[in-house]
């Protein structure tokens, strides 16, 4: 059975009439009788009962043409939701990005790119790197804000922003005092670290490789926030982006002293898996943010 078997149907229904169906359609009055007669043969039985030219619904050709009518609208209902979803004025962009990226950067780029595409919609999804990585695998986000560190070959990258990366201490600290400080001056203290469903942990991890140093987590947290709090009630240091959302209260933010220390975060696609039309000057719209004035 063929859609266009049951879009003639409806047309013949609608006339009662084969020669005014088939001038409506289009089509030749030899071929639309066979598509009926192919499609009554499928059903098993006649859907019309015939006079001539003149053919009118019987009791089976009724019930069938109310379910056909509703089959067609769904599918007319889905077509033109795959139209706006991909059309670029007004389609749908998918992102699903880190938690803490919700605080401030998300909310500020969507409001950013409505101001000149105020039709688009946006579909987001938060949550941890486990289940966003799970999330945006199964293809149920077309884009994700993240750690660069999470990329891999079959991603596409583009840098949103670099954020400098800080040690942070509670104002109780005796380190609360000091203008910088090198890595190997915490060795010995309590560290809080990040388990590996958080995104920065990527980024600790290689910084730490890099310079040769190592630090034993006393505590390890499901979130950046999570950090910040112990930090806050003096259970130890750790390393953390200076980003809204953590900025609480009883913290202290101590620069770096060796070079290089920042959280990389961007937009990241796979290369492999379709793009829809909406999609991608938001993507456009991310590289001119960057681009030197």
């Amino acid at each position: 059975m063929e859609l266009t078997q049951l879009e003639y149907f409806i047309t013949v229904s609608k006339f009662e009439h084969m020669t005014l169906a088939s001038k409506a359609l289009n089509l030749t009055q030899p071929a639309l009788s066979h598509a009926i007669s192919k499609l009554e043969d499928e059903l098993g039985m006649p859907l019309f009962d015939r006079s001539g030219r003149n053919i009118r619904l019987n009791r089976y050709g009724i019930q069938f043409a109310k379910r056909v009518e509703e089959a067609l609208r769904s599918i007319e209902g889905g077509i033109q939701e795959i139209r706006e979803w991909s059309d670029p004025d007004t389609g749908l962009i998918s992102i699903s990005y880190l938690n803490i990226l919700g605080v401030d950067l998300v909310p500020n780029l969507v409001k950013e790119y409505k101001q000149h595409h105020p039709k688009v919609r946006f579909e987001l999804f938060q949550g941890n790197l486990g289940d966003l990585d799970e999330h945006f695998d199964k293809g149920s986000s077309d884009l994700m804000i993240t750690s660069k560190e999470s990329a891999i070959m079959k991603h596409e990258w583009l840098t949103i922003q670099k954020v400098p990366l800080f040690i942070v201490v509670s104002t109780q600290h005796p380190f609360a005092q000091r203008t910088s400080l090198r890595l190997t001056e915490l060795s010995g203290e309590p560290f809080v670290g990040l388990k590996k469903n958080c995104g920065l942990k990527a980024t600790l991890h290689a910084r730490f490789e890099n310079t040769g140093f190592q630090l034993t987590s006393t505590y390890d947290a499901e979130d950046l926030v999570t950090v910040a709090g112990f930090i806050k009630a003096g259970l130890g240091v750790s390393v953390l982006p200076q980003t809204p959302g953590l900025m609480l209260e009883g913290l202290v933010w101590v620069p770096i002293a060796e070079e290089g220390w920042e959280w990389e975060i961007g937009l990241k696609w796979r290369k492999d898996r379709y793009l829809p039309a909406a999609v991608k000057p938001f993507i456009d719209f991310i590289e001119q943010r960057q681009a030197p004035c």
